[in-house]
């Protein structure tokens, strides 16, 4: 046998590896960084398209199809074929009569001509009279019957796609099994109503009639939603003419249902059909630009298209409450953009239910929210890119994946104790377990030991982040909220014997718990409480009085609040004598606990720098005036290279 390998078409790769949903996680950390709500997050993730995912479309990629796809149909022709065809026909056939009469010079030739003459001006009117007119000219009489044969079809198929072929055929045959079919479809709805319809009836009708149905319904609701959306399409396109053309056209499908035997047959079907489904647009105009003339099922066929890609792009959009991903009907999609955009829409679908499945995000009370899970990953992705940073400018630590609590090996061992955390020394530990059981190794407790490291002084850590309202206005919010995940992460990860502690400030200060940094937000307050965060500083600092002090101050303004004795917060801009003072006070008191601050200055404001210079001749700190998009790289720096001095 011959075998012959090609490109995978029929949906998404099967052998590609699974979509690492942590790199969708990263991409949404950055908005939520910025202020931007997990929800928030999502949808512009969602509407962009997923990172890592080669020829994934994002909603905005689909949203864009769909609006090129509308102005296409909305170009495509005119609404009013039909009617132009018709009297097209009509003026043809009466022609082709007065011709045959005009040699004839008897009065019965004159009588046909003033009864030519007195028709009305109105197609479907004119069409009515002369069902009953006995035409002389054989080829009239053909014309005319083209014409009937023409609304025939045309109507119907307005009303079942697919009627159009089947009737092409004069046989009345034809013409009777449709008529059978819209009664039993009419009593099945009605059976359907009072609760008595089952999968078998519909099977049957459509063993029967379904190939009149070239969508193929799988059941009785997949039909009705068909039928619907085209017989809403037929309204539409009736309210889209003018007035005249209106009732023209509505006269000429009246008549053509009741000359077929189908007029209350239609009417009970539309009438079903408008109860079951109430919520399509079935009387909205539609302005079509084209200028070809479109039959009516044509243009039936368009207008259903075109209500699809309203509805579609509404539900595309995902700006209204409540928006998901399974509001996105899937066959719309198909219909519209084809197999490929259903594999992205699913991808897409995949995702946010993976983000929630792998504890990354939850709801709690109907909000979207991250977990402690999440948090954790966008503290490693922006230590890593700190590191990235570091690494590249070749200056500070980097990124070591064997790092841990234990200092500097020794080269000696001592038996394990309950409690160690440093490195099991294995070749000790297996030469134990021979020793004592002989050839065959069976360890006990007895038998480990462990490595033994220099000590490793612990650190009290505080990070001081200003919250007020101008780190939004000057773009440094993020980068502030990322830099303290940063180093919460490396002490965590790094220096897991350390204690750290996270102060954010505007007009109060209160302590941040890692689990609340990505989606914090600024304070829309007036004041910059620095003594308030160094109070709180300073007390942490004291309940680790034999660990080495750290403390990090990240500001863009001078200090201009304080705290009162009574606890609240008094404010004054410029700042008073008084919260300089209150505030280099605390300093002082950092400097006796030798705890050494450096500040890292995110505005060239000159009062915050004559501050920044005189808490640094106070206290013998550093002063640092790093960008937004490096502050990272300075802190976690700075913090490391603190660590390797004191150790």
């Amino acid at each position: 046998m011959a075998y012959r390998y090609g490109e995978y078409h029929d949906g998404p790769d099967p052998l590609a590896p699974p979509y690492d949903v942590r790199a969708a996680l990263d991409e949404m950390g950055d908005a939520i960084l910025s202020g931007s709500t997990p929800v928030h997050a999502l949808r512009d993730l969602l509407k962009r398209g997923l990172p890592g995912m080669r020829d994934n479309r994002g909603l905005d990629d689909m949203l864009r199809e769909v609006r090129r796809r509308r102005r296409e149909l909305r170009e495509r022709g005119r609404l009013d074929g039909t009617l132009e065809r018709a009297r097209a026909l009509l003026d043809q056939a009466i022609g082709q009569e007065r011709a045959e009469l005009f040699p004839d010079p008897s009065d019965d030739a004159r009588l046909r001509e003033a009864e030519l003459d007195s028709l009305p001006d109105d197609t479907a009117s004119a069409i009515q009279e002369l069902t009953s007119y006995e035409w002389r000219s054989a080829a009239a009489r053909q014309t005319f019957e083209e014409l009937r044969a023409l609304l025939r079809q045309e109507v119907l198929d307005s009303q079942f796609r697919g009627l159009r072929e089947a009737l092409a055929n004069p046989d009345p045959a034809a013409m009777e099994r449709v008529r059978q079919m819209m009664g039993e479809l009419n009593d099945m709805l009605e059976a359907d109503a009072r609760g008595e319809h089952t999968q078998e009836d519909f099977d049957r009708f459509m063993s029967k009639y379904g190939d009149l149905f070239p969508e193929q319904p799988r059941n009785l609701e997949e039909l009705v939603d068909q039928l619907a959306r085209r017989a809403a399409a037929t309204q539409r396109m009736l309210a889209s003419l003018t007035p005249r053309q209106r009732e023209e056209l509505a006269n000429l499908m009246a008549q053509t249902l009741e000359q077929a035997g189908l007029s209350d047959q239609m009417r009970r079907l539309g009438q079903q059909l408008q109860t079951r489904r109430p919520d399509l647009a079935w009387n909205s105009p539609e302005r079509m630009t084209g200028d070809d003339p479109m039959g009516m099922g044509d243009a039936v066929t368009a207008l259903e298209e075109l209500a699809d890609l309203n509805q579609l792009e509404s539900a595309l959009r995902q700006d209204y409450p409540g928006a998901r991903l399974d509001d996105i009907d899937e066959d719309s999609i198909r219909r519209a953009l084809g197999r490929s955009a259903v594999d992205d829409l699913e991808a897409l679908k995949r995702v946010e239910r993976e983000l929630e499945e792998q504890g990354y995000l939850q709801r709690r009370r109907g909000k979207l929210e991250l977990t402690p899970k999440a948090v954790r990953r966008l503290g490693e992705t922006a230590l890593r890119r700190v590191f990235t940073s570091l690494e590249a400018g070749r200056r500070g630590d980097h990124d070591q994946h064997d790092a841990g609590a234990a200092g500097e090996l020794t080269g000696a061992s001592r038996p394990w104790r309950f409690g160690d955390e440093q490195p099991i020394d294995v070749v000790r530990t297996l030469v134990n377990g021979i020793r004592r059981t002989g050839s065959t190794i069976q360890l006990s407790v007895d038998d480990f030991e462990v490595a033994e490291t220099e000590r490793r002084s612990a650190a009290a850590v505080c990070l001081l982040v200003d919250l007020s309202y101008s780190m939004a206005l000057r773009g440094t919010w993020a980068a502030a909220k990322e830099t303290a995940l940063a180093l919460q992460t490396l002490v965590a990860s790094k220096f897991p014997q350390d204690a750290v502690q996270i102060v954010g400030f505007s007009n109060y200060a209160r302590v941040l718990q890692p689990d609340e940094l990505a989606g914090l937000d600024w304070d829309m307050v007036q004041g910059t409480n620095l003594h308030h965060a160094l109070l709180i500083a300073g007390r942490h600092l004291d309940r680790h009085p034999d660990f080495e002090p750290v403390v990090l101050v990240v500001t863009d303004g001078e200090p201009t609040a304080h705290l009162l004795r009574n606890g609240q917060s008094a404010f004054e801009w410029p700042p008073s004598r008084e919260t300089l003072e209150l505030t280099l006070a605390e300093i002082d008191k950092m400097t006796r606990r030798r705890a050494t601050i450096n500040v890292f200055m995110l505005a060239a404001d000159e009062r915050l720098k004559e501050f920044v210079d005189e808490v640094a001749r106070r206290n013998g700190g550093r002063v640092f005036s790093p960008s937004a998009e490096r502050l990272g790289e300075y802190v976690v720096s700075d913090f490391l290279r603190q660590r390797r001095i004191r150790r």
